[in-house]
Protein backbone atom coordinates (compact mmCIF):
# COMPACT_ATOMS: atom_id res chain seq x y z
CA UNK A 1 0.00 0.00 0.00
CA UNK A 2 2.93 2.64 0.62
CA UNK A 3 4.47 2.00 -2.77
CA UNK A 4 0.70 3.34 -4.33
CA UNK A 5 1.22 6.54 -2.32
CA UNK A 6 4.86 6.67 -3.45
CA UNK A 7 4.04 6.75 -6.95
CA UNK A 8 0.56 8.47 -6.50
CA UNK A 9 3.19 10.96 -4.73
CA UNK A 10 5.91 11.05 -7.55
CA UNK A 11 3.51 11.72 -10.25
CA UNK A 12 1.77 14.56 -8.19
CA UNK A 13 5.35 16.16 -7.91
CA UNK A 14 6.39 15.55 -11.50
CA UNK A 15 2.99 17.41 -12.50
CA UNK A 16 3.25 20.59 -10.04
CA UNK A 17 6.79 20.65 -11.73
CA UNK A 18 5.60 20.23 -15.37
CA UNK A 19 2.80 22.98 -14.66
CA UNK A 20 5.20 25.72 -12.74
CA UNK A 21 7.33 25.74 -15.58
CA UNK A 22 4.81 26.09 -18.59
CA UNK A 23 3.55 28.71 -16.42
CA UNK A 24 6.93 30.50 -16.00
CA UNK A 25 8.10 30.03 -19.90
CA UNK A 26 4.46 31.72 -20.68
CA UNK A 27 4.76 34.73 -18.66
CA UNK A 28 5.94 37.90 -20.35
CA UNK A 29 7.89 40.32 -17.88
CA UNK A 30 8.06 44.32 -18.04
CA UNK A 31 11.62 45.10 -18.47
CA UNK A 32 12.84 48.77 -19.10
CA UNK A 33 14.53 50.05 -22.16
CA UNK A 34 18.06 48.98 -21.81
CA UNK A 35 17.28 45.23 -21.06
CA UNK A 36 14.78 45.40 -24.03
CA UNK A 37 17.76 46.43 -26.46
CA UNK A 38 19.56 43.47 -24.99
CA UNK A 39 17.03 40.31 -24.57
CA UNK A 40 16.48 37.41 -27.01
CA UNK A 41 13.19 36.49 -25.46
CA UNK A 42 9.88 38.04 -25.55
CA UNK A 43 9.08 41.24 -23.43
CA UNK A 44 6.98 43.62 -22.39
CA UNK A 45 8.32 47.56 -22.29
CA UNK A 46 6.91 50.53 -21.67
CA UNK A 47 8.42 53.98 -23.53
CA UNK A 48 6.91 57.43 -24.27
CA UNK A 49 6.74 57.72 -28.38
CA UNK A 50 9.01 59.91 -30.63
CA UNK A 51 6.33 61.07 -33.06
CA UNK A 52 9.91 62.67 -34.98
CA UNK A 53 10.82 59.31 -35.93
CA UNK A 54 7.58 58.04 -36.65
CA UNK A 55 7.00 56.65 -40.68
CA UNK A 56 4.16 54.40 -41.34
CA UNK A 57 4.41 51.81 -44.89
CA UNK A 58 0.54 51.81 -45.22
CA UNK A 59 1.34 49.45 -48.62
CA UNK A 60 3.36 47.19 -45.96
CA UNK A 61 0.94 47.56 -42.89
CA UNK A 62 4.64 48.36 -41.38
CA UNK A 63 5.00 51.31 -38.61
CA UNK A 64 8.43 52.65 -37.50
CA UNK A 65 8.92 54.77 -34.59
CA UNK A 66 10.97 55.14 -31.29
CA UNK A 67 10.30 55.20 -27.97
CA UNK A 68 12.33 56.45 -24.52
CA UNK A 69 12.60 55.71 -20.86
CA UNK A 70 8.66 56.45 -19.64
CA UNK A 71 10.18 57.74 -16.13
CA UNK A 72 12.32 60.16 -18.53
CA UNK A 73 11.28 63.93 -18.01
CA UNK A 74 12.86 64.24 -21.66
CA UNK A 75 14.10 62.56 -24.85
CA UNK A 76 17.61 64.32 -23.76
CA UNK A 77 19.63 61.64 -21.95
CA UNK A 78 17.02 59.35 -21.78
CA UNK A 79 17.72 55.64 -23.31
CA UNK A 80 15.75 55.49 -26.84
CA UNK A 81 15.01 52.37 -28.71
CA UNK A 82 14.00 51.93 -32.29
CA UNK A 83 10.26 50.18 -32.76
CA UNK A 84 8.88 47.73 -35.88
CA UNK A 85 5.10 47.10 -35.71
CA UNK A 86 3.60 45.01 -38.26
CA UNK A 87 -0.19 45.32 -38.47
CA UNK A 88 -3.18 48.09 -38.05
CA UNK A 89 -1.97 51.24 -36.50
CA UNK A 90 -4.83 51.70 -33.80
CA UNK A 91 -6.66 55.13 -34.17
CA UNK A 92 -5.40 57.02 -31.47
CA UNK A 93 -1.66 56.56 -31.76
CA UNK A 94 -1.46 59.90 -33.08
CA UNK A 95 -2.47 61.15 -29.01
CA UNK A 96 -0.69 58.67 -27.38
CA UNK A 97 1.02 59.20 -24.75
CA UNK A 98 3.14 56.64 -24.11
CA UNK A 99 2.97 52.91 -25.48
CA UNK A 100 3.43 49.45 -24.21
CA UNK A 101 5.28 47.16 -26.43
CA UNK A 102 5.08 43.01 -26.39
CA UNK A 103 7.67 41.90 -28.76
CA UNK A 104 11.55 41.18 -28.93
CA UNK A 105 14.67 42.43 -30.08
CA UNK A 106 16.05 41.44 -33.64
CA UNK A 107 19.19 43.44 -34.38
CA UNK A 108 19.26 46.79 -33.83
CA UNK A 109 15.30 46.96 -33.60
CA UNK A 110 12.65 45.80 -31.29
CA UNK A 111 9.82 44.09 -33.17
CA UNK A 112 6.46 44.44 -31.12
CA UNK A 113 4.14 42.11 -31.86
CA UNK A 114 1.58 43.75 -29.89
CA UNK A 115 1.01 47.64 -29.03
CA UNK A 116 -1.34 48.74 -26.41
CA UNK A 117 -1.43 52.47 -26.66
CA UNK A 118 -1.58 54.64 -23.61
CA UNK A 119 -3.85 58.07 -24.23
CA UNK A 120 -4.42 61.09 -21.57
CA UNK A 121 -7.72 60.42 -19.98
CA UNK A 122 -10.74 62.57 -20.75
CA UNK A 123 -10.96 62.67 -17.22
CA UNK A 124 -8.10 64.04 -16.18
CA UNK A 125 -7.31 68.25 -16.36
CA UNK A 126 -5.38 69.94 -19.12
CA UNK A 127 -2.05 69.52 -17.33
CA UNK A 128 -2.95 65.77 -17.29
CA UNK A 129 -1.87 65.74 -13.49
CA UNK A 130 -5.15 65.64 -11.83
CA UNK A 131 -8.70 64.85 -12.32
CA UNK A 132 -11.63 67.58 -12.77
CA UNK A 133 -13.22 68.87 -10.23
CA UNK A 134 -17.01 68.38 -11.11
CA UNK A 135 -18.01 71.51 -9.56
CA UNK A 136 -15.46 73.65 -11.01
CA UNK A 137 -16.86 71.59 -14.61
CA UNK A 138 -20.48 72.72 -13.98
CA UNK A 139 -19.57 76.38 -12.66
CA UNK A 140 -17.59 76.84 -15.93
CA UNK A 141 -20.07 75.71 -18.26
CA UNK A 142 -23.20 76.82 -15.98
CA UNK A 143 -25.17 74.04 -15.27
CA UNK A 144 -26.14 72.61 -12.10
CA UNK A 145 -25.30 68.99 -10.04
CA UNK A 146 -27.36 66.43 -10.58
Amino acid sequence: MTAKYIIGGVIVLLFMIWGATAFLNTTIQYVSIEKAKSSQKMVQVMGKIDFATKNYDAANSRLEFAVYDAEAESMVGASKMNVIYKGVVPGNFDQATSVVLKGKTEGDHFVAEQMLVKCPSKYQGEDGEEYQDMEKHNEAVGETGV
